[in-house]
């Protein structure tokens, strides 16, 4: 990404929102930054990609420790994010260790025109803007826009070396610090993965004596036995069928979804008149690092250990496809891997994100994040983005949403499901009798979907962040939901009798972001890319740029919608509309351009935009979405 120049860049606005996150109480201004390279960090805790940018930061803000820092500007997508407490204990669960500016009313965001998440804007020692760039992937260019700010600064005597003005709060050893997944074990105990401190804990069958500790309790990656392997924000975990695990020697296949991995764990066990085996963790699958577009997808072929994945969150077991189903929240796809064959494939997913029902090849998911196996062999998915819950059909290999409309539409209202709405649900259970348990995270819910009858009804509130659950034995004869509720950092007994079924209609909501003013008549749409210094655009294989363009409603787009390689495009917009959501979805590659490397190296940028546009007598005719520039 080249830099602008010193004379056309534009002054920064100042940081503006309710309060300030790991600066010790102290209200930060741009004045307070002047002299360091700032990157403001658009985020928002529920988007998998803007996770992805957290990672992809950690090394340049070791790297540049004394010369940037690193602001978090939380924009929030869902009503729940706004919620102080709950950024605050976001920021803890993602190990966010830079300040954050909390922005419930999006005053920065707007101020600084971004229109997506994740965008990274780049402010040079003087507090101008020097570069932006949306989506994820950026860290190499990043590091090179920081080197030459840096330099420049250095140069004319602006520069201010030193810690960055952030303050944290100790953090203190806990049973558990934001669970996420729990599954049963066929000897009664239970295991739950301690995502908060990287680790698995097998607990006994009423959910709180600890039995075992797998894992270090810190972050990263090793395996080998139980006390000295290691993690990096585990999430789901399965236990493979009898057969599978006596025929492959693992009892356990985890998502160890921050490193990108599935991990395989062979419990230990007892021995008549001999000393306990040790557990061990094995690598599955995954280099470690994130797939990026333009990498190759697994077609069922091929070692899993060479294959990179993006953040899979949640794993269960199908007995049709006799795999493991994988929900590769980070590129919004479904894998398998077959544990006995030792295979990974793409399921369902394009790694375009929306709400396309069909064929699984030709489907389009919103950060997988929730699966399980139902008693008639269909998997049903929490698809957490679109607030939606999914179904799929392993014989016809196609998807049908049972509730949910779309990326911006959530709430929490009960009864039919074509009315239902659910918010950035995390976690779903079969249960014995067909109906779906949700965790209906952002409600603080447990609620039960009835796919007989088409409805959905709530049963328990005011829990904190539950995003999983299991079936365990009935109490006083009611059946009983062991519940992960990962806010609270401990698991809850919750009942499912029917006497506790209740009908809660809170409002449908839609994601609040400022719209763009657009005139009448045509608009033109341009995707802003500039190639890296030292890197060129490539068309000796074909088109190195893709940009796909629709809307909600989809009749709002007369002509110039569809698929092309054209990064500037012309739209004809219905007058019969006057407000809706513009949906562009642009990639691009660029390659080194050095001439004297035979095979150079090729770089995919890629991001998904979703712009509200309202018509107004004011409004602009041209709509400019930087990518990279």
């Amino acid at each position: 990404m080249t830099s602008a120049p010193h004379d056309v860049r534009v002054r920064a606005s100042d940081l503006r929102g309710r309060a300030w996150l790991n600066t010790g109480g102290v209200d930060l201004t741009l004045e307070d930054l002047r002299g360091k390279i700032v990157v403001l960090d658009f985020w928002t805790f529920c988007c998998v990609n803007c996770l992805h940018v957290l990672e992809e930061l950690r090394p340049v803000e070791e790297k540049w420790a004394d010369e940037v820092v690193v602001v978090g500007v939380h924009s929030p997508k869902f009503e729940f994010e706004k919620d102080p407490d709950a950024l605050a204990a976001n920021v803890q669960r993602y190990e966010v260790t830079h300040p954050v500016l909390d922005d419930p009313e999006l005053r920065t965001w707007s101020e600084y025109g971004v229109k997506a998440w994740p965008t990274l804007v780049v402010l040079d020692a003087h507090g101008r803007i020097a570069g932006s760039m949306s989506g994820e992937g950026h860290a190499d260019n990043l590091d090179a826009l920081i080197g030459r700010l840096v330099a420049e600064s250095e140069a004319d005597g602006s520069l201010r070396r030193g810690p960055a003005p952030t303050v944290l709060e100790d953090r203190v050893p806990q049973p558990l610090r934001f669970p996420s997944k729990i599954a049963a074990l066929p000897d009664g105990r239970v295991i739950v993965s301690d995502t908060g401190q990287h680790r698995l804990v097998v607990l006994e069958a009423d959910g709180a004596s600890v039995d075992e500790i797998i894992g270090t309790g810190t972050r990263g990656h090793a395996d080998g036995e139980g006390p000295e392997a290691q993690f990096a924000e585990p999430n789901g975990i399965v236990v493979l069928p009898e057969d599978v695990a006596q025929a492959t020697g693992i009892d356990l296949v985890v998502a160890d979804t921050a490193g990108n991995r599935l991990r395989g764990v062979a419990l230990g066990r007892d021995r008549l008149l001999r000393s306990r085996t040790a557990t061990t963790v094995t690598t599955l699958a995954g280099t470690g690092k994130q797939w990026m577009q333009g990498e190759a997808l697994p077609v069922g072929q091929g070692d899993p250990l060479s294959f990179s994945l993006s953040t899979p969150w949640d794993l269960t077991w199908s007995d049709e496809l006799a795999a493991v189903v994988i929900t590769m929240a980070g590129i919004h796809q479904m894998w398998l891997y077959d544990p006995a064959g030792q295979t990974l494939a793409v399921l369902a997913g394009t790694t375009n994100e929306g709400l396309v029902d069909g064929a699984l090849v030709r489907s389009w998911w919103a950060q997988p994040s929730g699966a399980d196996q139902l008693p008639d062999g269909r998997i049903v998915v929490a698809d957490s983005e679109t607030s939606a819950v999914r179904v799929i059909d392993p014989h016809a290999l196609t998807v049908r949403t049972l509730v949910g409309e779309g990326l911006f539409d959530f709430g929490h209202v009960d009864g039919p499901v074509e009315t239902a709405r659910l918010q950035h649900p995390l976690g779903v259970t079969a249960l014995p009798d067909g109906r779906i348990a949700i965790a209906d995270t952002y409600n603080g819910a447990i609620r039960l979907l009835d796919p007989t009858a088409d409805t959905v009804v709530t049963v328990a509130t005011d829990l904190a962040e539950p995003s999983d659950a299991i079936v365990v034995d009935p109490i006083d004869g009611v059946d009983q939901l062991l519940v992960v509720e990962s806010g609270a950092h401990r698991l809850t007994f919750v009942p499912i009798a029917r006497a506790a079924e209740r009908h809660v209609d809170l409002g449908a909501q839609r994601s609040e972001r400022p719209a763009t003013a657009i005139a009448a008549g045509p608009l033109t749409v341009r995707v802003l890319f500039t190639p890296p210094p030292g890197q060129k655009m490539d068309d000796s294989l074909g088109p190195s740029t893709q940009v796909s363009i629709s809307a909600t409603p989809a009749a709002m787009i007369v002509s110039g919608g569809g698929t092309s390689a054209d990064m500037e495009r012309t739209l004809e917009l219905d007058p019969a509309y006057t407000e809706g959501v513009l949906h562009v979805s642009a990639r691009a590659a660029s390659c080194d351009a050095d001439p004297d490397v035979e095979f150079p190296a090729c770089h995919m940028h890629q991001q998904d935009w979703g712009v509200p546009v309202r018509v107004s007598g004011h409004g602009t005719d041209r709509l400019d979405l930087a990518l990279l520039g």
